[in-house]
């Protein structure tokens, strides 16, 4: 802990302020509710991989992830393989398509509203049902940024918990409130840059440290020797380390199953909805699939060094990037670094306050209450949608809970309940809303379901939850009325001007 006072203080405060301000800046120009939503389709290539990896990796990739692999070894580092396979797969078969339909299904701002036009709902259950798991599934997930912006205020600046989530809260709803998409892509974009740099240089300053890699390995082997082996588990209680139960291969699998979850994370496909062009799509998936590979190998890293480098066993691990940061770097510098952590917490639940926002505003208000409301009263009242969703997650976030189990339950809901029916929705063109809500429900019932009875066998949700979820979409999908239009066809380098027009 360090003083309210000083460099890191001032670092913090300089850094919010320009987060702020990026939310002034394009104020302006949200003026409809698309533009909220998904600022025009207006994001280039960098802007638009950099803001989707952000978005995706939030404070779980420089707390619970380096926290898991520091308490537990690098058996944990199936996660990041998962997500790494996971990252370039969503990048390369979902994002092109993805981008094109969403324009065609009458211009969907909305995963509801895409999903209702390219299956032809005409019932409003999948419209309805596909925002209600948003919202509900968004609240926890922003819950976890806040428990992450909690952990942070308070290791940086020793202020109660309470305290210190409610100042996060606060810090993240203002800009989302004022610039709405662009505000969070720009403010992702610069967080992105931060996180990256960030995660360099803290495992290379302390591998300097500590002589070299050899040293780093026998120091964690004289902690635990399964820390270092990939099919054990170590043990973590009492701030010393023991030696766990060997993981199954049911285990491993379900921790590579993590990267099934992205082809169902909202916030990261309104990335590829928000890109200008599909024709900008390789570019950005090379950029975003460089910056995932890069600081999740950090993450692991920098787990392990905290084993070899503190002297003493952490009491909560997830705050081993903090510590190494402090430790390592004078004020000014580990102001900067910090600041990453905050950055990786903002640029997540901005993203998911927005996309939870527009949820609300496109699919119920809109949708049910006001359909002729002015585009001004709509942005408005997106904006108050991002207050009460925030206030929702406050409370929960005061609940407790770590990080990284908040930020699985949320990562499973989301993967289970559309990631199916989202590449179904893509590469089966004559499949029905049947299959889709089907299997959006199954696969959200699966998970929830799953975590109540404990995860049996120590797998994962997402897993039996994704699977659970593509058999009832397949079988449904054989039920009820077709799609008319024809969704098949050329879409990798369709921009705005060449799409079909809708009638």
């Amino acid at each position: 802990m360090v003083e309210l006072s000083g460099p890191i203080v001032a670092t913090f405060i300089a850094y919010l302020i320009f987060m702020v301000l990026i939310g002034v800046w394009v104020y302006r120009r949200t003026k409809t509710l698309s533009d909220f939503a998904l600022g025009g389709r207006s994001l280039n290539a960098p802007t638009a991989a950099l803001s989707a990896q952000a978005s995706d990796m939030s404070g779980w990739l420089l707390l619970g992830l380096p926290g898991a692999v520091y308490a537990a070894g690098v058996g944990q580092a199936w996660i990041a393989i998962g997500l790494a396979v996971g990252t370039y797969l969503n990048w390369r078969f979902v994002a092109p398509r993805l981008r094109t339909y969403t324009e065609r299904a009458h211009n969907s701002i909305s995963l509801s509203a895409y999903l209702e036009s390219r299956f032809e709902d005409r019932t409003n259950l999948l419209r309805t049902v596909s925002a209600l798991v948003i919202f509900v599934f968004f609240t926890l997930y922003v819950a976890s940024g806040l428990v992450g912006g909690g952990l942070l205020f308070e290791t940086i600046f020793g202020v109660d918990a309470t305290l210190a989530i409610t100042v996060a809260t606060i810090v993240i709803v203002i800009y989302t409130f004022l610039g709405g998409f662009l505000a969070v892509s720009f403010t992702d974009l610069v967080q992105g840059l931060l996180m990256f740099l960030a995660l360099v240089v803290v495992p290379i300053v302390v591998i300097a440290s500590l002589g070299g890699f050899t040293p780093l390995f026998d120091g964690v082997s004289a902690a635990e020797p399964s820390l270092l082996r990939w099919t054990d588990t170590a043990s973590f209680t009492d701030g010393a380390w023991s030696d766990g139960a060997p993981m199954t291969f049911v285990a491993i699998a379900g921790l590579l199953a993590w990267g099934l979850g992205y082809f169902g994370q909202p916030h990261i496909l309104a990335r590829f909805m928000g890109i200008r062009s599909a024709a900008d799509i390789p570019a950005a998936r090379r950029i975003g699939v460089s910056w995932v590979l890069v600081t999740l190998l950090a993450a692991v890293v920098i787990g392990l060094a905290g084993i070899a480098y503190l002297p003493e066993p952490l009491e909560n691990p997830e705050t081993v990037f903090l510590t190494l940061a402090q430790d390592l770097f004078n004020p000014w510098v580990a102001g900067l670094i910090l600041a990453a952590v905050l950055a990786a917490i903002m640029s997540t639940a901005d993203s998911q306050l927005l996309v939870a926002s527009t949820a609300f505003t496109e699919d119920f208000y809109r949708r049910h209450l006001k359909r002729a409301a002015p585009e001004a009263h709509l942005v408005w009242i997106g904006r108050a949608a991002v207050v009460a969703v925030a206030v929702i997650a406050y409370f929960l976030a005061l609940q407790g809970g770590t990080v990284l189990d908040i930020v699985a339950y949320a990562w499973a809901g989301f993967g289970a309940a559309f990631g199916p029916i989202i590449l179904l929705s893509l590469y089966w063109t004559r499949m029905t809303w049947v299959g889709a809500l089907a299997g959006m429900l199954v696969g959200a019932a699966t998970v929830i379901t799953w975590e109540a009875l404990g995860s049996p066998g120590g797998v994962y949700s997402l897993l039996p939850g994704f699977i659970a979820a593509l058999i009832a979409a397949v079988v449904g999908g054989n039920l009820g009325r077709r799609p008319e239009r024809e969704w098949a066809g050329s879409y990798r380098h369709a921009t705005s001007a060449e799409l079909e027009p809708e009638a």
